[in-house]
C-alpha cells in the first residue's frame, strides 16, 4: 500500500484520525501496522525509547568511547561501544545516529533514542556478539530477558 493512499482526515491537539482511499479489505491488513508505527513515533518523540542490556559472565564488561582503535567514525562526533565479552580483542561497535549510549555500570549498557526500531536494532547487533546460552546462563540479555537453564547432559 502506498503512502498516497493514506490521508489525515481530522487532526486536533488530542487526536488524529487517518482514513484510506482503498476498500475495507485492503485497509484491514495495514491499519493496525500503521497505528503501531504512529504510536511508536509519537511515544518516541514525547518520551523516548530505551533498551537496557545486561552483560552476564566473568570478565564481561562494556565502555562507551569517543574514538575507536579499529573503526572510523561514520559521522562527526560518533561514539563507540567497546565490548569485552570473551574474545581476544575488544569488539567496537559504532553507535547509530539518533541513539545515545551510556554505561551506568560496567555490566550494563543503556541505549536511548526517539526511534524504537533503530534503538532495538542496535541492541540486537550488540546481543548478537554473545547470545544467552542455555547451559551456564552467560551472554548479553536485552530488557530483562530471561532464559531457562538446561540440565547438564548425562551419558
Amino acid at each position: 500500500m502506498r503512502i498516497q493512499d493514506w490521508q489525515f482526515a481530522a487532526h486536533t491537539a488530542a487526536r488524529s484520525q487517518i482514513h484510506c482511499h482503498r476498500s475495507a479489505a485492503a485497509v484491514e491488513h495495514f491499519s493496525r501496522t500503521v497505528r503501531a508505527y504512529l504510536q511508536n513515533h509519537i511515544l518516541g518523540v514525547s518520551e523516548g525509547h530505551a533498551a537496557i542490556l545486561r552483560l552476564v559472565g566473568v570478565g564481561y564488561r562494556a565502555t562507551v568511547e569517543k574514538n575507536a582503535q579499529t573503526k572510523q567514525p561514520e559521522y562527526p562526533g560518533q561514539e563507540f561501544v567497546s565490548l569485552k565479552v570473551g574474545y581476544s580483542h575488544p569488539i567496537e561497535l559504532g553507535v547509530p545516529q539518533g541513539v545515545k549510549a551510556s554505561v551506568p555500570q560496567p555490566t550494563r549498557i543503556l541505549l536511548e533514542g526517539c526511534e524504537k526500531e533503530v534503538v532495538m536494532q542496535f541492541a540486537a547487533e550488540i546481543r548478537a556478539w554473545r547470545r544467552p546460552e542455555p547451559y551456564k546462563g552467560k551472554g548479553i540479555f536485552v530488557n530483562d530477558e530471561t532464559i531457562r537453564l538446561k540440565a547438564k547432559k548425562i551419558k
